[in-house]
């Protein structure tokens, strides 16, 4: 069994699949408002208003991905306006970390697993 996607809940489809599409650097062909299908590599990311409102505190889910080079995704995420948490560090197993929110205050993490020598 694999897990087939990770769908965010959102009030605002477009402007969430927006910042996803600018950060995955893909695009999906779509600008529906109720819901997008995002996929980046083998992974899909769906963006769906259900039609409940969203108090935008999701505090029990977030989202990793794995990037190669933590500087140039940092660049990234600064120029994309959003609010960081933690800028890139170094932890203690050897994975550089750091962390922002997306705009409906999601926690994203990026790590890179820099190569020894």
């Amino acid at each position: 069994m694999k897990i087939g996607e990770v769908c965010l809940l959102t009030n605002d489809v477009k402007r969430l699949a927006a910042f996803y599409k600018r950060l995955l650097e893909t695009e999906n062909g779509s600008d529906d408002e109720t819901h997008q299908f995002i996929i980046a590599e083998e992974t899909a990311l769906t963006i769906y208003n259900d039609g409940t409102e969203k108090n935008n505190r999701n505090q029990n889910i977030c989202l990793a991905f794995t990037v190669d080079d933590i500087e140039k995704a940092y660049e990234k995420v600064l120029a994309l306006g959003a609010r960081i948490i933690e800028p890139p560090a170094k932890r203690p197993w050897g994975a550089v970390n750091m962390s922002f929110y997306d705009p409906d205050n999601n926690v994203i993490y990026f790590r890179s697993f820099p190569k020894n020598g």
